[in-house]
């Protein structure tokens, strides 16, 4: 048996403060306290993509308008038709993708051709993939003076098949509320005296846990699972938790290389990862030439455009020796590849993309 510590994040603060007498039992019986997501609140008013490359209507059955990434959240709107249900996409895109609307009913028309990304937010995980005439109503301030980065919303259909409800989140319970349960005899009350340990912390409720702020999903924490506070920033917060797994389970990732790293934590903390050495399965798109909407990557230099890491449907560059090209010319469009690569920029700087040097091309495989 090996123990494993897990670093996840929470949204919102889904975690209440507790005493040392409360960190008693908690059973992760062989990550027991870890479960699938569970799609129970059939109410939820937020939704998850379930599926790649998702379609966006104008109406039920009605024209085709946008592809979505699976991972991304939208909102109902309340109305429901069968198999379809009204969502709001939101999110940000970059202010010199988009012009003046001549069309009533919108603000913004997307003007970059063939398409432009909408994130989740400024540089952040792809929300959307909108083509080029797509209608945007501005919503909110932009994301600072220059206006790089506009926010933005629009109402259409998508089919329940490709939904999953995300559970509502719940008020975080203080101190206070474990100082009047205990009252009525659940156990001491803790003294007003008694200094509270800001590092600890347990969920008040089934909750989901995310690679990395409007990252991928890790799976879902039960109640009450002892957790160590890392940091906050905004309404996330890092956290840490251990368990046992059995050791015939795991395998030895490679001497210096990280596994499991995906693109929305190198969006977060993109200092962190500069130099280290990544695994990663993309699905590759094309061969480039680097311009200068890309500074991240020396000119004239040859990059792969790719799709990733898989599931993650956001853009990475593989900056690519002359050398290792020819491996690269035989691949298929959309075959999915597995390279190993040391980061460069976690985020590039106009375009947020996770920009990595080419160590080796393991393989491809055609879709």
């Amino acid at each position: 048996m090996r123990v494993l510590r897990l670093i996840v994040i929470l949204k919102g603060m889904q975690v209440s403060q507790i005493v040392p007498a409360l960190l008693a039992v908690a059973g992760l019986g062989g990550l027991g306290g870890l479960a699938a997501p569970t799609a129970d609140a059939q109410g939820a008013s937020r939704y998850r993509v379930t599926t790649d490359n998702t379609w966006f209507f104008s109406d039920v059955a009605g024209r085709r308008i946008a592809r979505l990434a699976r991972g991304a959240v939208v909102t109902t709107a309340g109305a429901t038709r069968n198999e379809w249900i009204q969502v709001t996409i939101e999110g940000w895109i970059f202010g010199t993708s988009v012009g003046p609307s001549d069309r009533p009913d919108f603000d913004l028309l997307v003007t970059r051709s063939p398409n432009e990304n909408l994130r989740a937010a400024p540089a952040g995980p792809m929300v959307a993939e909108l083509a080029q005439g797509f209608g945007l109503k501005r919503f909110g301030a932009p994301s600072d003076s220059g206006g790089r980065w506009l926010h933005v919303r629009r109402e259409g259909w998508v089919q329940r098949s490709a939904l999953a409800p995300i559970a509502d989140v719940v008020a975080t319970r203080t101190v206070d509320s474990l100082t009047d349960s205990t009252a009525t005899g659940a156990g001491p009350s803790p003294s007003s005296n008694d200094p509270v340990d800001s590092s600890r912390a347990q969920p008040v409720h089934m909750t989901t846990l995310y690679r990395a702020p409007d990252g991928p999903e890790a799976g879902t924490l039960a109640a009450e699972i002892p957790l160590r506070v890392l940091s906050r920033n905004g309404e996330w917060t890092r956290v840490q938790f251990e368990g046992w797994v059995k050791g015939g389970e795991l395998q030895a990732a490679p001497a210096g290389v990280l596994v499991g790293v995906t693109a929305a934590e190198l969006r977060t903390e993109p200092q962190r990862y500069v130099g280290q050495v990544l695994r990663w399965r993309l699905e590759f798109i094309a061969i480039q030439k680097a311009d200068e909407l890309r500074p991240d990557i020396p000119a004239g230099s040859s990059y792969v455009l790719g799709r990733g890491p898989l599931p993650e449907r956001g853009f990475v560059y593989v900056i690519v020796s002359d050398g290792k090209l020819p491996a690269f010319r035989a691949l298929t469009p959309l075959a999915t590849i597995q390279v190993t690569a040391r980061v460069r920029n976690g985020r590039s700087r106009y375009l947020g993309n996770p920009v990595v040097e080419l160590i080796s091309l393991e393989g491809g495989a055609t879709p």
